[in-house]
């Protein structure tokens, strides 16, 4: 009954900024980890950032040096900063947590980022 609840998608102008929030709610271990994924259309989904339970952090290479991933205070809660934003950067990202202790994985439903002029 793990949920996951993604925030503060929406449009945004090139060279702007959006954060992301993920917070994900049930029977979740300590040992998890958080990431961000994103799926334009037509393309496949791939990984953006992830963030383990000791707070290491990894990127894509797109957006190595743009985009922050951290966690949040609240508990199993983890944001995404983007700044300097790109067309290219347009899709639907979606939040997922790895349970490590339980070897399972939970996504969001998605929210929609459009970065146009």
């Amino acid at each position: 009954q793990v949920q996951l609840v993604e925030s503060g998608g929406g449009l945004v102008q090139p060279g702007g900024s959006l954060r992301l929030s993920c917070a994900a709610s049930g029977s979740i271990s300590s040992i998890n980890a958080m990431a961000w994924y994103r799926q334009a259309p037509g393309k496949q989904r791939e990984l953006v950032a992830i963030i383990s339970s000791g707070g290491s952090t990894n990127y894509a290479d797109s957006v190595q040096g743009r985009f922050t991933i951290s966690r949040a205070n609240a508990k199993n809660t983890v944001n995404l900063q983007m700044n300097s934003l790109k067309p290219e950067d347009t899709a639907v990202y979606y939040c997922k947590l790895r349970d490590i202790m339980r070897n399972a994985d939970y996504w969001g439903q998605g929210t929609q980022v459009t970065v146009s002029s």
